[in-house]
């Protein structure tokens, strides 16, 4: 029962930490029009949010060889409180965008602590507990336009990231109380060698990097910008456009609960090859859309194939990694993924800005990602991509 609570309590945080990293995608025109902001720097603020939460995986990793994991996940709550506090009351485009950074700090460490002890946490239902978390991780996304959206008729963006440092404080209390009296596992002692870590797992870690990395650098740019992106190109008002964004984040919550639960039962690779096939026919589809009810269908695929990715690469990883290595080569994939996954928004920004328009580049981008994913159908089908899984001459790369 301890264990459950701390679980509890750690899908509150999951669900705080994220919200802070995607809040600013329904935020960038209010704050571009604060902040006189172009495309390209507005697009460079969001980038900061998912730079943040890139930049200190592979570090966190490090810091779980020296620190027990719930101790760092306690961190990285105080920190998301303290950079939502800094955010709200930003009085340049400097303070702005270290708050995004900082904000994507928090999420970034505490996905790397968070997600290897939620595994220990249940060893045996790995997938599911994935994608339960997960899925309390993408209800933030769900409701962060509408809470913007509500908070924008009455008050400014500022008490927006006031509410988020107000609440990150509640949910970071709540999750020390919950730890303080729980018996968490200790197998994550065994991990203690970052470097070590990395050569050893280096073919799954290769192996979901090119997965989620190149798949992830399009999304980025996609739904950072997907209200200028319709309203632009579909004729579409910005009020559809923002609902139309809280439906591709709400396509991820059974995508997160399903793939999840699916992770547990079939092959690793052939379901995440079939995630990024369909991935890239949703993304086409998008941009051929013509009309509401078109634009909302692909809307949905896009948004559920997209989030099927988390769950499926995550319980690849944590399911395969054995105790010794997991937290240490899983924040170094983590870390390598969140830096190629970054610079989306902030290249797509510059295309467009540069007069490319938003199909052109998708569509681009849609012919890069084929050609991607059949390497990796060569690679599978040559048996050279890691099956991943509990066979422990997998896990172990021997």
């Amino acid at each position: 029962m301890s264990r459950s609570r701390v679980f509890a309590s750690m899908c509150s945080v999951v669900f705080l930490v994220n919200f802070g990293r995607v809040v600013f995608a329904p935020l960038l025109d209010p704050l571009a029009g604060a902040f006189e902001l172009t495309e390209s720097t507005a697009g460079l603020i969001a980038t900061l949010a998912w730079l943040g939460s890139a930049l200190p995986r592979i570090p966190t990793g490090y810091l779980l060889t020296r620190v027990e994991r719930h101790r760092v996940v306690l961190g990285t709550g105080a920190v998301l409180s303290a950079a939502a506090g800094l955010t709200a009351f930003a009085d340049s485009v400097l303070t702005l965008g270290a708050g995004a950074f900082l904000m994507g700090v928090a999420s970034g460490a505490y996905f790397i602590a968070a997600n290897p002890l939620v595994t220990e946490l249940y060893p045996q239902r790995v997938g599911r507990v994935i994608g339960v978390h997960g899925t309390a991780s993408q209800l933030a996304a769900v409701v962060a336009p509408l809470f913007v959206g509500a908070v924008l008729l009455t008050a400014t963006w500022r008490e927006v990231f006031a509410s988020v440092s107000l609440v990150a404080a509640l949910v970071t209390v709540g999750f020390y109380l919950a730890a303080r009296r729980a018996d968490l596992p200790d197998v994550g002692n065994a991990d203690r060698d970052l470097l070590a870590a990395a050569r050893r797992q280096w073919p799954i870690i290769a192996s979901g990097v090119a997965i989620l990395g190149a798949a992830g650098f399009v999304w980025q740019g996609l739904f950072n910008f997907y209200v200028t992106y319709v309203t632009a190109t579909k004729s579409v008002d910005a009020g559809t456009a923002r609902n139309l964004l809280t439906v591709i984040f709400a396509a991820g919550v059974p995508a997160f609960w399903v793939t999840g639960r699916l992770a547990d039962r079939f092959s690793h690779v052939p379901l995440m090859l079939a995630i990024f096939a369909g991935f890239v026919a949703s993304l086409l589809a998008l941009t051929v859309a013509e009309g509401l009810l078109a634009l909302t269908a692909a809307t949905v695929a896009m948004g559920y194939v997209a989030h099927s990715f988390f769950p499926a690469l995550d319980t690849y990883l944590l399911d395969s990694l054995p105790d010794e290595n997991r937290a240490s080569a899983y924040s170094v994939y983590s870390g390598v993924m969140m830096i190629a996954q970054a610079i989306g928004s902030f290249v797509l920004g510059s295309l467009v800005e540069s007069g490319l328009g938003y199909d052109r580049v998708f569509r681009t981008f849609a012919g890069a990602l084929t050609v991607v994913l059949a390497v990796l159908v060569v690679l599978w089908l040559a048996d050279v991509l890691p099956e991943g899984g509990r066979d422990p001459s997998v896990a172990h790369g021997d």
